[in-house]
């Protein structure tokens, strides 16, 4: 919570500026309460937000924490490759996070009118500033990368193939995630909206949502690889971060036989073990076969 740069601050939530006095942090804590409290008509997601926030500037000990890891969040370094250890660990394939890290760099640069550093790039003052598309594209890169991170230390039963291209050309457009299991063949996508969704028929919803179609959009590029691979998929999974799910795994129902599920990121490990409800399962000489399918076919980006 408050580490994407989609979200809002500790501050934010409690509507204060970051250098206001610890009296008027107080203060504006327990307004804060009363407006969002769930029994006079508040929101319950954002009254534990305000919980969360006060939690983490609460304190003079928490507050130089805090401050201290905001001006320097860890955005430029890839978490994908953060982990060291002798622990067998999952196959993984491709660089998670790498295409919408290099967009995030494109973006922010037409913003400013010119070429950016890294330093200038991932600089939190910097990013606040950038445009949401922008914001959104770094955002899910670390949310790709966090994934890419928890499918690893499934171990080495596990095999993933990370930025599979879903098309032709310069115009396809990219699976985050595909991760072959002895629950099954599943097709994932990572993301982050900066806040809580919700669900209407099969689709996710939400204010910052939009018009996107994030399921649709998951289970068509995850029918192109079926094709261009030859292969069949058990499930599909949208990964978003803990707090903008209220419980850690909710089942969509079935697309084409396909089960979809929306998971925390937490979950994501559980869910993968044990398969989705209704997911096909493989094995034997089928999972070497799917292996060999995918490690011939997919197109990395």
């Amino acid at each position: 919570m408050f580490d994407s740069p989609l979200s809002a601050s500790a501050y934010e939530v409690l509507g204060v500026a970051p250098d206001a006095a610890d009296d008027d942090l107080r203060r504006a804590y327990r307004l804060r309460l009363r407006e969002t409290h769930p029994d006079t008509g508040g929101d319950a997601a954002l009254f534990i937000r305000v919980q969360r926030a006060w939690e983490l500037v609460g304190t003079p000990e928490g507050r130089a924490a805090y401050d201290r890891g905001r001006a320097e969040p860890h955005w430029a370094a890839s978490a994908a490759a953060a982990r060291t250890g002798t622990r067998p660990r999952a196959q993984m394939h491709g660089r998670p996070g790498g295409w919408r890290r290099r967009r995030y760099l494109d973006l922010l640069a037409a913003h400013l009118g010119h070429a950016v550093t890294a330093a200038e790039a991932y600089d939190p003052a910097v990013v606040r500033q950038a445009p949401w598309e922008a914001r959104r594209m770094l955002a899910d890169a670390l949310a790709e990368e966090a994934t890419a991170l928890a499918v690893q230390e499934l171990g080495m039963g596990f095999t993933a193939w990370h930025a599979v291209a879903a098309g032709a050309g310069e115009d396809a457009e990219v699976l985050d995630h595909v991760v072959l299991s002895p629950s099954g063949l599943y097709a994932l996508t990572s993301e982050d909206f900066g806040e809580s969704v919700r669900f209407r028929q099969g689709e996710v919803i939400g204010r910052t949502v939009g018009g996107s179609t994030p399921v649709a959009d998951l289970l068509r590029r995850m029918r192109f690889v079926a094709r261009a691979a030859r292969v069949r998929f058990g499930g599909a999974i949208l990964i978003l971060p803990d707090d903008h799910l209220d419980v850690p795994a909710t089942t969509l129902g079935s697309v084409r036989g396909v089960p979809v599920a929306v998971v925390r990121r937490s979950a994501l490990r559980t869910v993968l073990r044990s398969g989705i409800p209704g997911a096909r399962p493989i094995g034997g000489n089928e999972l070497y076969d799917v292996r060999t399918r995918m490690q011939h076919t997919a197109r990395l980006v």
